[in-house]
C-alpha cells in the first residue's frame, strides 16, 4: 500500500462521512441499495426457470430504483426546508 493510496481511502472515508451529515439520503441510499442486492443473491438459488441475466438484471433495476427514489425525495425535502425558509425569510 502507498502513502497515495492510503490517502485516497482517507479521503473517501471522510467524503462519505460528510456527506452523510449533510444528507441523511445518502446513508440510507446505501443501506437500501445493499439490502436489495443481498437479497436478492439470497433467492437467486430459488428463481425457477428466470435465466440467470434476467434476475441479475432485476435485482440490478430494483437496487437503482430504490437509490434514484431515495435521492429524490432526499432532494425534495431538501427543496421544501429552502422554499420554507425563504418563505419565513419575507415574513
Amino acid at each position: 500500500e502507498t502513502a497515495e493510496a492510503g490517502w485516497n481511502l482517507r479521503y473517501h472515508g471522510s467524503k462519505l462521512i460528510r456527506k452523510a451529515r449533510e444528507a441523511s439520503f445518502v446513508p440510507t441510499g446505501m443501506a437500501g441499495f445493499a439490502t436489495i442486492v443481498a437479497y436478492r443473491l439470497y433467492k437467486l438459488k430459488s428463481r425457477g426457470n428466470t435465466k440467470m441475466s434476467v434476475h441479475l438484471i432485476h435485482m440490478c433495476m430494483a437496487a437503482q430504483g430504490f437509490v434514484v427514489g431515495t435521492m429524490t425525495l432526499g432532494m425534495g425535502d431538501s427543496i421544501v426546508i429552502k422554499v420554507s425558509e425563504h418563505i419565513k425569510k419575507k415574513i
